[in-house]
């Protein structure tokens, strides 16, 4: 693994690629996997492993275990995929109808409402809000970003949406 690590040796990497194979497909199989995709995902195992050889430290783990854990995480993304359900299907076309004009006014003066409910926010809160709702970033995200505290985050925040609920309703 060092080989491959270091050098990119392809001679060393076939070494592993054949003795690893056949024992992650056997673990995948023993978790409950079918053999076709099994082996799929015994391959892409093997080409992450590959991929992200460079991030191999023997001081941390032995061989083994390194390419285990990534195929114990393949299996669980694999599993939380098929658990996953089927998207709605939706009709589109035909009997499109248009939106009612009463409905996009309301809707229209509800973000007025909210640009204004979000305006009157101090500003360290607005900020956080709209990192965290319009940058899509996690309160851990915006804290590594910012420097404060997690919980001064997520309390700025939960005041902020207080302020907002009362301010809209």
């Amino acid at each position: 693994m060092v080989a491959v690590r270091d050098r990119q040796d392809r001679a060393a990497f076939a070494m592993l690629f054949r003795h690893f194979a056949p024992r992650v497909k056997a673990f995948l199989m023993k978790s409950g996997t079918e053999a076709a995709l099994a082996e799929d995902c015994a391959q892409d195992v093997l080409a992450t492993v590959w991929q992200k050889a460079h991030l191999f430290d023997p001081a941390r783990a032995s061989v083994g275990t390194w390419v285990f854990t990534i195929a114990r995480n393949r299996r669980i993304d694999i599993a939380r995929r098929d658990r996953r359900p089927e998207p709605e299907v939706l009709e589109w076309g035909g009997d499109v109808h248009e939106p009612d004009q009463a409905d996009l006014y309301e809707a229209a003066q509800d973000a007025a409402r909210l640009t204004a409910a979000l305006q009157s926010l101090p500003e360290a809160q607005r900020a956080l809000v709209a990192r965290a709702f319009y940058g899509e970033l996690s309160h851990r995200e915006i804290a590594s970003e910012t420097g404060l505290p997690l919980g001064t985050i997520k309390s700025r925040i939960r005041l902020a949406i207080d302020r907002l609920r009362m301010k809209m309703s």
